[in-house]
């Protein structure tokens, strides 16, 4: 994520792990740096519930105005999908 790091883009996350602590260590040992929030220890969390998560992972990506433009399973797309959507905003 360094090559967007003073893009018009911010990286969330979501995580079902058990407890915060396992979150914790999950997030050192995979050296998550973006905000991620815990979703109550579950699956079917609050967070993933409100967002009809039933796929895992998911990425949602959304534009400037938090319309989800794009939806995706595998992250196969994921750089294209940003790309696309800076595009929009330079153009702009």
């Amino acid at each position: 994520m360094k090559r967007l790091a003073n893009k018009p883009f911010a990286l969330l996350g979501v995580n079902s792990d058990k407890d915060r602590e396992t979150l914790k260590t999950t997030l050192v040992e995979q050296n998550i740096t973006w905000r991620s929030w815990w979703d109550a220890g579950s699956t079917r969390g609050p967070i993933q519930t409100q967002w009809q998560v039933d796929l895992r992972p998911v990425i949602f990506i959304l534009d400037g105005k938090g319309i989800i433009r794009y939806k995706q399973s595998d992250g196969a797309d994921l750089d294209a999908s940003i790309d696309a959507l800076l595009a929009e905003v330079k153009g702009k």
